[in-house]
């Protein structure tokens, strides 16, 4: 009922400023246009028109590359196996070939008798030596470019092959995947869409995000030995772990593949099938073993999910920058909430003043000066008006830290070990920033990651989501890649925020985290958020929010300035999707999603 509210309060702001803006005549029209389209019909939403899928077929495929598209059977039903072949068949691209390694039983000999006669099959009957085994047999029938794998049950959509050998052409992708939707009986009807970000390895390390549609070169696939039986259940993200030690995957954001929900099928959850739980963990830690990493693989917050548990060679100091105005209420509780639970050992923390006017603010300094409880923290005084950039920056020349961490002045620890966990993913190779899970004070999420193109500039990942929530394919309980995150709790090794500058003090307010972590990206570093450092944010509360007056004007100045810099890419963040909504921050599927345009 509160995020109801909250979601109400936000459509009547936005329905007020858009009538100030445009006009009542103008925003009533919009207003109809967006119910009508939340409104239509969503039969066969993913699929192309049927002319796009005819100028496909018109095309010549002469010198595009094939692709071996492998599935072990087993046992498979006559109506999923025609399902799955029609689906094949069907392709607007004919440059595939089926590779089956069939492993039924004699009360299923129809499934040989099915393909007899198929053109483009190749087939052969193999015992049943496990899913891995199987496939890997298939996979010896080949004689593509590449391989793709397809379970016996699923469906391709029309345009699968055709999408897919189009990306490999144009990108020279050894290794790409697509968005899938699962369903039941028909694919013009399905359930949900699975809408991926592009290759995101520490999400990768925590959960196969990538399942379905697969495909890779067969070499590369051969390279890596093909798949692993000791990792039965978890033998395609296993594969996947390994393929991308190789190179970097490519991503097509187009739903390609059905993936069926039945009992048995592990698109219903892992309760189906346990055992996928000890290979993936198993998969996992050889992925570590193998790119020299240190840590162990835990259960993760959900079902299918998993934590690397980071070893720490040292414990580097990290210098927690925090301005600060006033308000000794609020930075007390900071400052008792991180030196009474912060099981980290090795920090130092720097107030950063800025234009108090209390005296009770100064006296408060005096305390934390004598007192032997705050002997981890100073006060430096930044003269000028504020300037969240400046100030940090100024901070930044105080600090001794090997990592530093930007800290509002109006959050409180929750969890003890929340620096350690940020510290031993910002000691990664490849990793130069991190940043925290936040809670309003009722206890739903804040800040999960920020996502570029939200409501045209930047927004919250999952806000108002609640607290237990495993957020849209587990995002909000897994370490995830992001382009941002915010500067509310963010930590950066120190390196970094020098070798790029540190924050522009052009942006005295807001946006210089979005353009910060963008810059930070954009010089080879990964961003990442983990779910496991928590946080409350009673945010902009001892600031005040940016709605009205001079504030309100800075803050549409520094939106101008973003755009300026960093332009349409905004809207197209590598770790969304283009089929999510800009218009919320709960990962819904767009009332609009891209128009598919003729071959």
């Amino acid at each position: 009922m509160r995020l109801r509210l909250k979601r109400m309060r936000e459509l009547c702001a936005v329905f007020v400023s858009l009538v100030r803006q445009d006009g009542i005549s103008s925003t009533v029209q919009r207003a109809l246009g967006f119910a009508r389209r939340r409104l239509k019909s969503k039969k066969g939403r993913f699929l192309p028109p049927k002319a796009v899928l005819e100028s496909q077929r018109a095309l010549d495929y002469s010198t595009w590359p094939h692709v071996s598209i492998c599935v072990p059977v087993y046992n498979t039903p006559r109506a999923y196996l025609e399902q799955m072949w029609n689906s094949v068949a069907g392709q607007t691209c004919p440059n595939w070939q089926l590779c089956v390694a069939d492993a039924s039983d004699a009360a299923h000999a129809y499934v040989g008798e099915f393909f007899a006669a198929k053109k483009n099959v190749r087939y052969c009957k193999v015992a049943n030596n496990g899913i891995s085994a199987n496939t890997n047999a298939a996979a010896q029938l080949a004689g593509g470019e590449y391989l793709a794998l397809l379970d016996h049950d699923d469906v391709l959509a029309p345009h699968a092959v055709y999408e897919m050998l189009k990306a490999a052409r144009q990108t020279g992708a050894a290794f790409l995947y697509s968005d899938e939707a699962l369903f039941e009986t028909s694919i013009e009807r399905p359930s949900a869409g699975h809408f991926k970000p592009d290759f995101a390895p520490d999400y990768l390390n925590c959960c196969n995000y990538i399942c379905h549609f697969a495909m890779f070169q067969a070499g590369l696939f051969h390279a890596v030995g093909g798949l692993d039986s000791a990792c039965d259940g978890a033998q395609d993200h296993d594969l996947f772990l390994k393929l991308s030690e190789r190179c970097t995957p490519v991503h097509v954001p187009k739903v390609l593949y059905y993936w069926r929900v039945h009992a048995g099928s592990t698109s219903g959850g892992t309760a189906a099938k346990p055992y996928v739980t000890a290979a993936a963990k198993r998969a996992i830690a050889a992925h570590l073993a193998r790119t020299g990493a240190e840590g162990t693989v835990q259960d993760g917050l959900f079902p299918s999910t998993y934590k690397v548990d980071y070893t720490l060679a040292h414990t580097p100091l990290v210098s927690i920058l925090i301005p600060n105005k006033d308000h000794t209420e609020d930075l007390d509780k900071a400052l008792r909430s991180i030196l009474e639970k912060t099981d980290y050992p090795a920090y130092e923390v720097i107030v950063i003043e800025n234009n108090s006017t209390q005296p009770q603010t100064f006296a408060y300094y005096e305390t934390i000066a004598r007192d032997a409880a705050y002997s981890r923290c100073r006060v430096v005084q930044y003269q000028g008006p504020f300037n969240f950039s400046a100030i940090n920056n100024f901070g930044r020349k105080a600090a001794k830290g090997e990592f530093l961490l930007l800290l509002n002045n109006d959050v409180e620890v929750i969890s003890s070990a929340w620096l350690t966990e940020m510290v031993k993913l910002c000691s990664q190779p490849g990793a130069g920033i991190v940043g925290a899970k936040l809670y309003y004070p009722d206890g739903t999420v804040q800040h999960a990651g920020v996502i570029t193109g939200l409501g045209g500039y930047a927004g919250h990942s999952h806000k108002y989501a609640r607290r237990a929530s495993g957020g849209y394919m587990f995002r909000l309980a897994t370490v995830q890649n992001f382009s941002c995150v915010t500067a509310a709790c963010l930590l950066c090794r120190a390196s970094v925020y020098d070798e790029v500058g540190g924050l522009d003090e052009g942006f005295t307010v807001a946006f210089n985290d979005v353009d910060f972590c963008l810059r930070v990206r954009q010089a080879g570093w990964r961003v990442l958020w983990t779910p496991y450092a928590e946080l409350y944010h009673y945010e902009s509360k001892s600031r005040g929010l940016d709605t009205k007056g001079p504030a309100k004007e800075r803050f549409e100045g520094e939106r101008r300035r973003l755009k300026q810099r960093w332009g349409e890419a905004l809207l197209h963040d590598p770790f969304y999707n283009p089929n999510l909504t800009l218009d919320r921050e709960d990962f819904s599927e767009s009332d609009v999603l891209p128009k598919e345009e003729p071959a």
